[in-house]
C-alpha cells in the first residue's frame, strides 16, 4: 500500500529497479490538489494489466520503484494514483515532475490483500488522506457492479479540508446510494487558517469510530474493519476494537 506520499507496503523496503527492462507505464493526465498532493493518471504498456480492487502497483523512475494503491477500479482502464509528496524522498519528487507524455517502470502485476472481503456484510473503513485510496477503488467497483446487501461506512481524517480530495465524490455516492454508503469527514486542526470555512466534523479519524459503530449498530459478526494510513491511527483503531471482538485488517504507510 502506498505511503503518504510515495511510500511502500508495511515490510517491503525500498528497492533498486532490476538491471532487465521492466514494462512501462505513460501518464496521460495529471492534476494537483495541494502544493504536495496530486493525482497521476498511467496508462500501461500491458495488455489486460488487471488489479482487484485494494491493490497496489508498483512503479518506477530512474532505478527507484515504489508501490503505490490503486484509486481506480479496475473496470475503469487506467490506473489512476494519489500520491503525496515528499521533498526529501527518493521517489516522490521524481514523479511530482512529471508531466503528460512522460513514463515510468511498473511491475506486469498488482498485488497486495487489502481488499474487500465480501464475507462480511458491514464494511467500516477508517482511512487518514491518501489511505482512502483502496475505499475508493472499492466503492467504484461496488456501485459499477451494483453490489447488493453490503454497507459501507467511511471515515476519512485530514489535518487539513483540501487533504479530503474525494470529499464531493464520497458524499456524492453517500447522497446517491444512501443505504450502501456512509461517508464521514473529518479535519483535526479546525482553528488553523487554513481550515478556514470548513463546516464539517472535527477530530482525529479514530475519534469517530466508536460513535459510527453505535450509530449505525455495527456487530461484532457482520463487521470487518478497515484501517489505511498512519500507523498511529490503526494503532489506536486496534486498542479500540479489537479487545471487544471485531477483526480488524490493515494497511500502513510509511514516509519515504
Amino acid at each position: 500500500m502506498v505511503q503518504s506520499g510515495g511510500a511502500f507496503p508495511q515490510g517491503q523496503p525500498a528497492v533498486p529497479a532490476t538491471q532487465r527492462a521492466l514494462p512501462t507505464a505513460r501518464v496521460v493526465k495529471r492534476v494537483d490538489h495541494t502544493p504536495d498532493l496530486f493525482s497521476l493518471w498511467l496508462k500501461p504498456d500491458i495488455p489486460n494489466f488487471m488489479w482487484k480492487p485494494g491493490q497496489y502497483c508498483t512503479i518506477g523512475v530512474e532505478n527507484t520503484e515504489r508501490a503505490y494503491s490503486i484509486v481506480s477500479a479496475p473496470f475503469e482502464g487506467m490506473v489512476e494514483l494519489f500520491v503525496e509528496l515528499v521533498s526529501n524522498g527518493e521517489l516522490t519528487p521524481r514523479l511530482f515532475k512529471l508531466k503528460m507524455g512522460d513514463s515510468v517502470s511498473i511491475r506486469p502485476s498488482a498485488k497486495g490483500v487489502f481488499i474487500f472481503n465480501p464475507n462480511f456484510k458491514k464494511h467500516l473503513m477508517v482511512a487518514t488522506v491518501t489511505g482512502v485510496v483502496p475505499f475508493v477503488s472499492i466503492a467504484r467497483q461496488a456501485v459499477h457492479d451494483r453490489l447488493q446487501g453490503h454497507q459501507f461506512y467511511i471515515i476519512e481524517g485530514a489535518s487539513y479540508f483540501d487533504e479530503l480530495v474525494f470529499d464531493n465524490e464520497l458524499g456524492a455516492l453517500a447522497r446517491e446510494f444512501p443505504q450502501m454508503f456512509t461517508y464521514v469527514p473529518t479535519v483535526s486542526r479546525p482553528t488553523d487558517a487554513r481550515n478556514t470555512g470548513w463546516t464539517g466534523l472535527t477530530g482525529r479519524a479514530n475519534t469517530l469510530v466508536e460513535q459510527c459503530i453505535e450509530r449505525h449498530r455495527l456487530d461484532v459478526a457482520s463487521t470487518l474493519v478497515y484501517a489505511c494510513g498512519h500507523p498511529g491511527m490503526i494503532e489506536v483503531v486496534k486498542q479500540q476494537l479489537m479487545p471487544k471482538g471485531y477483526k480488524v485488517t490493515e494497511e500502513r504507510f510509511w514516509k519515504e
